[in-house]
């Protein structure tokens, strides 16, 4: 069967001198041959071998964020059938620097195998594509080259061999097309940064907020009331504290390892080509903004998402055996009683660390989650005193529940609003944004004052001290939001509403035809450079996205700056190329990419696509300094919220150019 593409490559073609002199680099060369297994089965092998320096990356590489990974496309054909995936030898794993990740490759040489069923008795061909890229320290190339095996019909006895068992069936170079290059090698007085210093923290994060999330869940009635009667239980069953501390320990681990089981079962269902596109599908969005919908109306006790009763009572038999097993399904009937107040936790944390793009996200997220929650059970167990000091269960329990349930309503926007910016609909502009976000904050703090009721909430005879310190930081909250709908930047949130140039009060309803902070720019390519051409100016490439993050961080924290913003005004020309804007090309421009293979439908595909191709990767945001003939003038870099650092690389551009100018 023909597998369907799925990847987005990182890299195409790049020059390597000047204009008037360039080579083709020709790093890897592969030989194609088959082994008959049988009447019925044969081994297609793909052999590569790479020139020293030069790495060919894995078909475990991360397409979306790190280099593009090998890939193997057979024609369709009913004389016969693939078995199994495209194997491939052990592959070096390390981080890489350029792609702030780790990446898999190979060196000197490797080779690929994949297995098939022949179900023709006559002779036939095999063909397909093998498209992959190759980088060395400077720079990367990528190609897309067709094969050809001939198959010995089904019933016939010979294998195909050769001098090594295999017989050579063609051989090609993955560099042959016509390569661009932008020599990223600067040698002057301007100064030059060492690309971007800030590495990916974004499994760090996920980590720290499966542990927010878990010690939020000890705080909702189905685990916090289960704390003192586990741990007595432990204490009073065991014949000695040492024992009783030592089944607290295995409790504890045990909800651990269930846990991160689970995350464990998360990566390896939907695997990392599904995560990473989360962030930016039309159709994730939305169903995660149903989904948080339906978690927040849970949590206010509308209803409650209970597993089936079976599986508790099955879990619960279980426990009674006594000893280790027991103990772990102990801690398993926990997770399932629980489920009612821990499973909006864990969805919304899976949901976070799946857009997030990082391949271990889910596994991350629940053992922060699954630490935070067993902790307290081992430590209580070991100083059964402090059980004394816990707080009573109470109202206060359902109280934490119904704010979670505030929260999950307040974050459900911006999965909805990720959707509307990029297809410009127009129903959650900024200041619609942020008024739904002071009326749902400022609902939840007349709630902490007992001013609202619902179902599930007792009397309040009074104000607790917690109580109200926690409503005046959300009443606090709610008024800093006002300012936002007149134009304030809110900072602290920068990120979350849609940028301020997407707002009721633009004459231009398509959301398009507006840049950060009032600034001038183009969302044309060409229309840009033309311009700054004929203003003799250099280039900022701005690649960026409706629906992402740090790009709107960048604009408000970094952006906002007196200093960065006169340069961007005053000395650059400013391009912004949306990579995942929805708006359809018209049917003539609508082309097949030729890095890609996929169709050119939308500005955002041609966006991606030429950032792809030239710049070698699509991750945003991305900014590119450019003269007014196209040509470099600094190291590119990616998310950089360190002002000083930003402010250094514009002057670095800008020196590069006037120095051209005063040589030309």
């Amino acid at each position: 069967m023909m597998k369907t593409k799925k990847i987005f490559f990182l890299s195409f073609l790049l020059f390597l001198f000047a204009s008037s002199f360039s080579q083709i680099q020709n790093p890897v060369k592969w030989s194609f041959s088959v082994n008959k297994e049988g009447n019925e089965n044969a081994i297609l092998i793909f052999t590569a071998k790479i020139d020293r320096g030069w790495h060919l990356y894995s078909q475990k590489s991360s397409g979306s964020d790190g280099p593009m990974p090998t890939v193997f496309t057979f024609e369709k054909s009913n004389k016969y059938e693939l078995v199994g995936k495209t194997q491939e030898a052990n592959a070096h794993e390390v981080f890489d620097k350029v792609f702030e990740m780790k990446v898999h490759y190979f060196e000197g040489e490797t080779s690929f195998k994949q297995k098939i069923k022949i179900a023709s008795p006559e002779t036939f061909s095999i063909k397909g594509t093998v498209d992959a890229q190759a980088c060395d320290d400077e720079k990367c190339t990528y190609d897309s080259k067709e094969f050809e095996f001939k198959i010995e019909g089904k019933g016939g006895t010979s294998n195909i061999s050769s001098d090594s068992d295999t017989v050579q069936l063609a051989q090609i170079d993955t560099a042959s097309a016509h390569t661009i290059v932008d020599d990223e090698t600067f040698n002057d007085d301007c100064g030059s940064l060492a690309g971007d210093d800030y590495s990916d923290l974004s499994a760090w994060s996920i980590f720290i907020q499966g542990l927010i999330g878990g010690l939020l869940a000890l705080l909702t009635p189905c685990v916090f009331s289960m704390i003192p009667l586990t741990v007595s239980f432990f204490i009073k069953q065991s014949k000695d504290r040492k024992t009783g501390i030592r089944n607290a320990l295995v409790y504890s681990i045990s909800i651990v390892l269930i846990y991160v089981a689970l995350g464990y079962i998360i990566t390896k269902l939907f695997g990392a080509d599904t995560l990473n596109k989360m962030a930016s599908d039309v159709w994730f969005n939305l169903l995660f903004f149903v989904i948080f919908i339906v978690f927040a109306v849970s949590f206010f006790g509308a209803f409650e998402i209970a597993l089936p009763s079976s599986w508790t009572n099955k879990a619960d038999r279980a426990a009674d055996r006594g000893g280790l097993i027991g103990i772990f399904f102990m801690a398993f009937t926990l997770s399932l009683v629980s489920f009612s107040c821990t499973g909006p936790i864990i969805g919304t944390l899976l949901v976070q660390a799946a857009v997030s793009g990082d391949n271990l996200g889910p596994l991350l997220g629940m053992a922060g989650f699954s630490i935070a929650l067993a902790v307290p059970f081992a430590l209580f167990a070991a100083f059964p005193a402090w059980l004394n000091s816990l707080p009573k269960s109470g109202g206060w329990l359902n109280a934490v529940k119904v704010s979670l349930g505030f929260l999950e309503l307040a974050l459900a926007l911006k999965f909805l609003s990720n959707v509307d910016l990029a297809y410009h609909w127009g129903i959650l502009k900024r200041e619609i944004f942020i008024a739904l976000w002071i009326i749902i904050f400022g609902l939840w703090g007349f709630y902490l004052l007992g001013k609202i009721k619902l179902s599930h909430d007792t009397e309040l005879k009074f104000i607790s001290i917690p109580r109200l310190m926690f409503a005046i930081i959300v009443f606090t909250f709610t008024i800093y939001l006002i300012p936002g709908l007149w134009g304030a930047p809110l900072k602290l949130i920068s990120g979350f509403p849609p940028p301020d140039f997407y707002k009721e009060w633009n004459t231009d309803k398509s959301g398009g035809g507006h840049c950060p902070h009032n600034l001038s720019c183009f969302h044309d390519y060409e229309e840009g450079m033309r311009y700054a051409k004929n203003q003799d100016k250099p280039v900022i490439i701005d690649f960026t996205g409706w629906s992402c993050v740090n790009c709107r961080k960048m604009e408000d924290n970094v952006w906002s700056d007196p200093e960065i913003l006169k340069r961007l005004r005053e000395d650059y020309v400013l391009i912004s190329l949306y990579v995942d804007d929805k708006t359809p090309l018209p049917e003539k421009e609508q082309t097949i990419s030729k890095t890609t293979g996929n169709k050119i439908k939308n500005i955002g595909n041609k966006w991606s696509d030429f950032q792809t191709a030239v710049y070698k990767t699509n991750s945003q945001p991305y900014y590119v300094l450019l003269d007014n003939n196209g040509k470099k003038l600094a190291q590119s870099r990616g998310y950089t919220p360190d002002i000083e650092t930003y402010e250094h690389f514009l002057d670095e551009g800008l020196c590069r150019y006037k120095n051209r100018k005063d040589g030309d």
